[in-house]
């Protein structure tokens, strides 16, 4: 199985940087996420991930470090928590990381929220090296 790497831009609509290592299991989606085929995007994420949970079946460590994400992403963001959460009740193993800067409660918000809906265990770790802009 081929790893998946995505490297960020940003442009009049911005997509994050997508670094997913197939031989360790470890998943990381960074930067800013306000796409315009936000589907087309994202379905690519999950289909890795359907193949890595049944073909590989290695524990994930999946880290999110976006520091901003409009509707439709949280809508992806959502499904690949869910997709996590059935991996674990399948008896997959799953750390799931979500870095934010201490002083963006929006995001805070945001990600106790997708949780809660996905009923997925997520370590919310507040970092200052994480990027805040709160103009954005």
């Amino acid at each position: 199985m081929e790893n998946l790497v995505i490297q960020g831009t940003r442009y009049e609509y911005d997509f994050p940087s997508v670094h997913f290592n197939a031989e360790t299991g470890e998943c990381e989606i960074s930067g800013e996420s306000y796409l315009e085929k936000t589907a087309e995007f994202y379905d690519r994420l999950l289909e890795w991930l359907d193949r890595f949970m049944n073909e590989v079946r290695k524990p994930i460590k999946f880290n999110f470090k976006l520091t901003y994400f409009n509707t439709s992403t949280s809508k992806r963001l959502l499904h690949i928590m869910i997709k996590l959460r059935e991996y674990v009740d399948k008896g997959g193993s799953v750390t799931a990381n979500w870095y934010y800067h201490p002083d963006d409660i929006e995001i805070e918000e945001d990600v106790e929220d997708l949780r809660s809906i996905a009923k997925l265990d997520v370590n919310v770790i507040p970092d200052p090296n994480i990027k805040f802009d709160p103009f954005n």
